[in-house]
């Protein structure tokens, strides 16, 4: 079962969604109500304690904001209640589910590294280009130095990956890290 798929079965679980009654000389039940997902919502869990505030919506996604993660959620997920917004998971489900999606896809990211790839600033600004992965750390080759870096001071951007100095700021630290000479 997919997230999206278990999310969506949860949401109309937990609520309280009948099937339609079809007794003879019975009127149709009516559709459940579509489920009003907007920025600033609150959303609870099915026993009515407080999964987080919408952030954002954005097409068929919905970013939960808990105060510890941002969790990206299908509309579809959620179903109205007279109290508002339902989601099929607790708070702190929610919040494992997310966190353990991220380092998921961090890893994926960092096992991703190669010589020959691009690396930018915070700013999309160009820094150098990955020489050679070792282990934990990444040589970062740029016009006019060479330095080491941990995987983890590099982050995917939206463009690719990323670092928290500028091009100028880590020749400046490969310099001021180097021997003296002779």
């Amino acid at each position: 079962m997919t997230l999206r798929t278990a999310f969506l079965a949860t949401a109309l679980l937990t609520a309280g969604v009948a099937a339609p009654a079809f007794a003879q000389g019975a009127p149709a039940a009516a559709a459940p109500a579509k489920a009003n997902v907007t920025a600033g919502a609150a959303v609870m869990d099915a026993k009515g304690g407080a999964v987080g505030t919408i952030a954002s919506v954005t097409g068929d996604m919905a970013v939960i904001d808990t105060g510890v993660v941002k969790a990206s959620v299908p509309t579809s997920a959620f179903a109205q209640s007279d109290k508002g917004l339902l989601i099929g998971m607790t708070k702190v489900e929610l919040e494992a589910a997310a966190q353990g999606a991220a380092a998921s896809a961090q890893q994926q990211f960092l096992a991703s590294l190669k010589p020959g790839t691009a690396v930018s600033d915070q700013n999309g600004g160009a820094v150098g280009t990955i020489e050679a992965v070792e282990g934990d750390l990444v040589t970062l080759a740029t016009p006019n130095a060479k330095a080491k870096l941990p995987k983890s001071a590099i982050a995917q951007g939206p463009n690719g990956p990323i670092i928290g100095m500028t091009q100028a700021q880590l020749e400046a630290a490969a310099k001021g890290s180097a021997p003296p000479a002779g």
